[in-house]
């Protein structure tokens, strides 16, 4: 026989049970992200068009810092040599607000570009003809029809002329998981996520669970109430 005291345990377990589960959502309080859902996002040095760095790589984000009405401060990468972030500036309507933490929120990306300074490489006094280079990739743009890598090498950043666009694999995670408002200010006018099917499941199976284990219980006391009356 059930105890009345053992039932608010039970039932608080049950419960816990219910609603436990990895938190695949960011809080208020925690990082944000936006997406650069398209090809033609900028990453600017400052709040004005004149400034434009560079086009962000498709699909990977930028870590919110503010987000205004018109422009959006934020941070790219992260420092991790060779790695290192930049802080700048999107357009606020040109990104996605995300209420999640993405798994690969920057493109980690080198290449090694190969130089010819002249000459015949097997020739006296060209012995250093061809170079090679590595850069940490951030971006691209076109100006006049030439297409640009904006890279990092050392602690310089800077441009360097590309043949083609740069191949790289998307991310999908931001279309399926809700977004907030593009024009939000932080935890302010953030959509709450709603709860995952099986969690909600599990909570209406605890409640079935709670109301038989009382109905039993209190079942239980009537009876052995009964008992007594009946006894001499």
């Amino acid at each position: 026989m059930y105890s009345m005291r053992k039932f608010p345990l039970l039932l608080a377990l049950l419960l816990a049970f219910a609603a436990g589960g990895p938190r695949t959502h960011a809080r208020a309080d925690e990082l944000r992200y936006a997406v650069a859902p398209d090809t033609n996002v900028w990453f600017y040095a400052s709040e004005s068009e004149d400034s434009r760095l560079f086009l962000l790589p498709e699909t990977y984000y930028v870590r919110v810092l503010h987000a205004g009405d018109v422009y959006t401060a934020a941070e790219y990468l992260e420092n991790d040599p060779p790695y290192r972030k930049v802080m700048g500036y999107c357009r606020t309507d040109a990104l996605q607000f995300v209420d999640f933490i993405p798994s690969r929120p920057f493109l980690r990306r080198q290449i090694t570009v190969s130089y010819t300074l002249g000459g015949t490489g097997a020739a006296p006094g060209y012995e250093f003809a061809d170079v090679e280079r590595t850069f940490v990739y951030y971006g691209e743009r076109y100006e006049h029809g030439q297409l640009y890598f904006y890279v990092l090498e050392g602690e310089t950043f800077g441009f360097i002329p590309a043949e083609e666009p740069l191949d790289f694999e998307r991310n999908d995670d931001w279309l399926a998981p809700p977004t907030v408002p593009s024009g939000g200010t932080g935890g302010e006018g953030t959509e709450k996520p709603s709860s995952p099917v099986w969690q909600i499941v599990l909570l209406c199976a605890a409640c079935v669970a709670a109301v038989a284990v009382a109905f039993l219980v209190l079942r239980g006391r009537r009876s052995a109430g009964g008992k007594d009356r009946t006894e001499p």
